[in-house]
């Protein structure tokens, strides 16, 4: 079984994001760069569905420029076959991103696909969903827990009541949680194979999709900074200041 990762380029989540004089994005030049929490996340578990013996193969795809072929080979480093880079000047919007994986699923004949829940960056938390319904497979969103037994998958979600179990039928697309494991450092000998496994170059063109902007950015801005807190001398005085000044009560 073929099981298909998708991976994106993300500003560090340790790193403290500043916006553009202009307002036009976020500032990038001279930041440090990283794999997106939530893809390894999805990494992670494809490398132990290999290790189980329940996958064959574990192909990894990320859509960027260049530079987003660094985190590709992050990804081999933790235990991927071997990579496919989408290459565009900009990172497409969510629907664009869903039609190049749906061409990359339907070439390698992936059995499972499987996503971050969302990237750090966006928060759009479209593409999974896009992705099945353009391929017409059955999806799994925030998986805290995936069991495959044959041709099927098992996925265990968090949602308000509990926990949700899904029954699937392969192929299907999978998208993941925080919960759902622990992402293992790559081994410095790791990182070495990880440079000879291959790495295939590829556009939009090859998959016969062209990339449309359906969205406009209009302003990024910082949150507003929070006001400091204020002291009080007694109950007394917070439930005055509460019912009086925040009318919260």
């Amino acid at each position: 079984m073929k099981v298909l990762v998708a991976i994106k380029r993300v500003i560090d989540p340790y790193v403290k994001v500043r916006v553009k004089s202009d307002g036009s994005g976020v500032e990038t030049n001279n930041v440090k760069m990283a794999m997106n929490p939530f893809c390894e996340i999805a990494v992670e578990e494809s490398v132990r569905l290999k290790e189980s013996g329940v996958a064959d193969e574990v192909i990894v795809v990320s859509i960027g420029e260049s530079s987003c072929q660094e985190q590709l080979r992050s990804a081999l480093a933790l235990g991927a076959d071997r990579a496919i880079h989408i290459d565009v000047e900009h990172v497409p919007e969510p629907l664009a991103v869903a039609k190049l994986l749906k061409a990359v699923m339907e070439q390698e004949q992936a059995k499972l696909v499987l996503l971050g829940k969302q990237s750090i960056d966006t928060d759009n938390n479209q593409v999974a969903q896009m992705l099945a319904a353009l391929t017409q497979r059955p999806q799994g969103t925030f998986a805290s827990e995936i069991r495959v037994e044959g041709d099927t998958v098992f996925v265990t979600r968090e949602i308000d009541g509990g926990l949700e179990t899904l029954k699937l039928d392969l192929p299907a697309i999978v998208s993941t949680d925080l919960r759902l494991n622990v992402p293992r450092y790559a081994s410095l000998p790791n990182i070495m194979k990880a440079k000879k496994k291959t790495l295939l170059v590829v556009t939009p063109d090859h998959f016969g999709v062209k990339l449309e902007n359906r969205q406009q950015v209009l302003e990024v801005m910082p949150p507003p900074e929070r006001k400091a807190g204020e002291m009080v001398a007694n109950v007394n005085e917070l439930v005055d200041k509460l019912k009086n000044e925040a009318k919260v009560i």
